[in-house]
């Protein structure tokens, strides 16, 4: 189905066509999925354990974005 869709972020449009590029996926694919994210949020926060929950892939560019998470905030690494 064809949409039209008015008032995106532009910048945040870029960054979600970068990733579905980086993923090898339509920009169509990508907005599906996600909306079916965005629409299932609800049910995973009041029916789901933490042991149901699936990895996601945040792409090859974020693939050390736990570890700069935990070097800003507790500084791991800063005072060398």
């Amino acid at each position: 189905m064809d949409i039209t869709i008015r008032n995106i972020d532009e910048r945040l449009y870029r960054r979600l066509k970068a990733m579905a590029a980086l993923e090898g996926i339509p920009i169509g694919a990508a907005i599906t999925q996600a909306i079916k994210v965005w629409l299932e949020r609800e049910k995973r926060a009041s029916d789901v354990s933490l042991l149901d929950m699936k990895p996601v892939s945040f792409g090859k560019e974020n693939a050390r974005l736990s570890e700069e998470i935990d070097e800003i905030l507790y500084a791991c690494g800063s005072e060398e």
